[in-house]
């Protein structure tokens, strides 16, 4: 699908559904109005944005080996587990092996990366490995992880995603979880009630009811939870304002009332649009250590780490002289992944509108229009405007299309 060609085709089926419903005769404000439609003063150009890559770290199996993991998560954490195969150990990003890290540490943290970072799996294996652990020594059935979405739909989806990792155990896995979010009928109820999962997803209001209702199965759940060990806030930007308020004043009561010594996790997207990341650091953790009402140092706050997918020793100023020719030839038809990755176009594709260098590591560049991406493009490869803006369209449809592996 061309998107630009789709929204294109929206906006236009949009702007005559909204001017359908009068008939301007006077020129001069029928002028007025179409030069206002334009303006795109009502829908705005599109911005475009790369999205980089992350930095990989090690996987599972090798954190498992090196004494990092309880032995069963090299089991559990495995992509394509299906009744035919055992899939393969995961390979996870540097984000992602920090945070199991640091959870080990026992301090309360946040992850804040970026779409399609794997942020769920940055807290659910070192929930999986802590429970694994605590369990050795103490089979006593209780909770001992909460996680608040803030959407039934979000909870709905990680209780699918946990069961691909623990599903394959049958009745009995290692690790047990369940979900409470009203959606719930009397039986199900009544079985999360009687057998505590290990891991209970839930959202901030069906966390508040069951803390203050007087309902018997309701009051099991949250007895059954006397020594939580973990607490996370998922989409921990979602809770501003007086819902804000209203979850950090939840936050305090389960820590009164089901732990002395609770972890504290939030995962969120960008929270912050400072210039540097100490700067970005210091807003996110002073946000969290309100939600939380635990101390959350800059330190303890996690950020993504990306690198390039088009060699590091290529740089826009190196490539400029190439862009015209490049630009001028025309794309190739069906190029391989390494072929589009060391094409010009990629380079200053990917440093322009992908990452940008900031205090020794690689950030998200700032989206832009196409067109200020058009222009800047021909600027730097000495070539008009339209042929640019044409390119970088079909530029980006291509790269879209392109696989790093065979499908």
């Amino acid at each position: 699908m061309d998107v630009f060609e789709f929204r294109e085709k929206l906006v236009g089926e949009y702007s005559d559904f909204t001017r359908s419903f009068t008939r301007i005769r006077a020129d001069d404000i029928s002028a007025f109005v179409n030069s206002s439609y334009a303006s795109q003063r009502y829908w705005p150009a599109p911005l475009v944005q790369v999205n980089p890559n992350f930095k990989v770290g090690h996987t599972v199996e090798e954190l498992v080996r090196a004494g990092s993991l309880h032995q069963e998560c090299a089991r559990i954490f495995r992509a394509g587990k299906s009744s035919a195969s055992a899939g393969v150990s995961l390979k996870l990003f540097k984000h992602q092996e920090e945070a199991i890290s640091f959870a080990q540490t026992g301090a309360s943290y946040v992850l804040t990366t970026g779409t399609g970072s794997g942020k769920s799996l940055a807290y659910f294996i070192p929930i999986v490995d802590a429970i694994l652990k605590a369990k050795a020594s103490d089979k006593t059935p209780r909770t001992r992880a909460i996680i608040i979405y803030p959407m039934n739909a979000l909870a709905n989806s990680q209780l699918e995603e946990l069961g691909k990792f623990l599903g394959d155990y049958g009745d009995q896995p290692p690790v047990t979880f369940g979900r409470y979010t009203g959606q719930e009928d009397d039986e199900e109820r009544q079985r999360l009630a009687s057998n505590p999962p290990d891991i209970l997803l839930t959202n901030f209001m069906m966390l508040e009811l069951l803390m203050t209702r007087q309902d018997d199965k309701d009051k099991a759940v949250i007895r059954n939870a006397k020594g939580l060990r973990f607490l996370v806030l998922d989409e921990l930007h979602t809770y501003r304002g007086r819902q804000g308020a209203d979850v950090a004043l939840l936050v305090r009561r389960v820590r009164e009332a089901l732990a002395e010594k609770l972890q504290c996790i939030g995962t969120s997207a960008t929270m912050a649009t400072e210039e540097t990341e100490a700067a970005k650091n210091a807003v996110v953790a002073e946000v969290a250590t309100r939600l939380f009402g635990a101390d959350i140092s800059p330190a303890h706050v996690i950020t993504e780490t990306l690198q390039r997918v088009t060699p590091e020793t290529l740089v826009v100023e190196g490539i400029k002289n190439q862009l015209g020719a490049a630009i001028q030839a025309g794309l190739p038809d069906h190029p391989s992944y390494i072929e589009l990755a060391t094409h010009p176009l990629a380079v200053w594709t990917e440093l322009t509108l992908g990452l940008t260098r900031e205090e020794g590591k690689w950030r998200r560049a700032r989206p832009i229009t196409l067109e200020a991406a058009s222009q800047r493009l021909a600027e730097d490869a000495g070539v008009d405007e339209p042929l640019t803006r044409k390119i970088l369209a079909d530029f980006l449809l291509l790269a879209y299309r392109t696989a790093d592996k065979p499908v």
